[in-house]
């Protein structure tokens, strides 16, 4: 197992995290009025991390990452691109933390770079685009269904790094994988709600998704704000425009998807409450007009009131409520105030006391299992907590 932050910075975070434990959680400038300290959420990030590396990363030089602790009958040999991607996301979160701690984890990121190509189908899937598969390529695997939130996730990702580091590299990646995304659009009108994003190139699904749509004006959003290409705009308004009038409920939340007889999964997950979030966000900020800020506002109140207030967050996957959560920290980025990161570090404190096992380091949330998503979303969770506030500009 390759771990290369430095031992000082592991012992004086392990120290920070011990008398956390031994203090009850305080006022602070930077977490509002609830939680810990960044400090704190910092070794907690970089416990987490370490954990995630021992008992799930697969170190036979693949860069490559198991699905679960303990594995479980049915698991390949790697894990899938998604929970992959958000692995690559938790050491981007962590290399984002100003200082020693971040500059540490310059080895890992470049690690997961190297793994995430395992994934990358240079010769096009159905829509005959480049983009990354659904499990590793030869010689680590057979490939798989090519799917775009999988590949949005990854371009968000890339997009964070670019923004973060000026990668230059990561920005034409981003922009390669929208013109992957841009490509999955329905256009046939003939369909039930004509438009959006299908989740996945694979037969065997035709659904058009907040998950798979949303994320893609996410996208455009942010590559119109580096850019200033007028096209990105457009497409970020078009998918939201779409979104809003087939798969925004009464509720003021978002509906999961709608199939091509026009029924329609009407679950509220929280990730597909956190991007429209985080878009409408990027759109105030791409063209000044404050019914764009009024949406974020709106979405980011109704799901607070629906999982928060109403006590429904802890039925949601760690995974999801990671993505949702970053999505406020930018919300907040721009409005100001701590009603959101409040609430994120009281979740992140409650899974540290209650879901995650002390032995391990893991958050196995059954009890048994840990799932590397899950492990990730805390990952994430706790760096994002660590970062100076106004660093939240460059989330998702």
């Amino acid at each position: 197992m390759r771990f290369t932050r430095a031992v000082g910075t592991v012992a004086a975070l392990a120290c920070a995290l011990g008398a956390a434990a031994a203090a009850p959680a305080s006022a602070d400038v930077d977490t509002g009025r609830h939680g810990v300290s960044p400090r704190t959420q910092e070794a907690r990030a970089v416990a987490s991390y370490e954990a995630m590396q021992e008992h799930l990363y697969a170190d036979d030089g693949s860069s490559l990452y198991l699905e679960h602790y303990p594995s479980k009958a049915d698991d390949r040999t790697y894990s899938f691109e998604w929970p992959f991607s958000q692995a690559h996301i938790a050491t981007l979160d962590l290399a984002g933390i100003p200082g020693r701690t971040g500059r540490g984890f310059a080895d890992d990121l470049a690690d997961r770079g190297v793994g995430q190509e395992r994934f990358w189908n240079a010769g096009g899937g159905t829509t005959g685009l480049p983009g990354y598969d659904s499990y590793p390529r030869a010689p680590y695997g057979g490939g798989g269904d090519m799917f775009y939130d999988d590949n949005e996730w990854v371009a968000l990702a890339k997009v964070q790094q670019y923004l973060d580091t000026g990668d230059d590299a990561a920005l034409d990646r981003a922009e390669e994988i929208f013109d992957l995304v841009a490509s999955g659009w329905d256009t046939d009108p003939t369909h039930p709600a004509p438009g959006g994003v299908f989740w996945t190139q694979a037969t065997w699904s035709t659904d058009r998704n907040t998950v798979s749509t949303m994320p893609g004006a996410q996208l455009a959003a942010r590559l119109y704000l580096i850019t200033g290409d007028a096209d990105y705009l457009r497409w970020a308004e078009r998918m939201t425009d779409w979104t809003d009038r087939y798969l925004l409920a009464p509720d003021g939340l978002y509906w999961d998807n709608i199939k091509l007889d026009g029924s329609i999964d009407k679950t509220h997950w929280s990730y597909n409450q956190g991007v429209p979030v985080g878009t409408y966000t990027l759109l105030y900020q791409a063209t000044g007009k404050a019914e764009y800020l009024r949406k974020a506002e709106a979405i980011a109140q109704a799901s607070y009131q629906y999982y928060v207030t109403e006590g429904r967050l802890d039925g949601q996957p760690m995974f999801f409520n990671s993505i949702w959560f970053k999505n406020l920290l930018l919300l907040e980025s721009v409005t100001g105030g701590h009603t959101y990161r409040d609430a994120m570090a009281a979740y992140a404190d409650a899974q540290w006391r209650d879901v995650r096992d002390p032995e391990t380091g893991l958050f196995p949330a059954d009890g048994e299992t840990t799932e590397l998503l899950g492990q990730a979303a805390m990952v994430q969770i706790y760096a994002t907590l660590a970062w100076p506030r106004g660093k939240a500009s460059i989330l998702y």
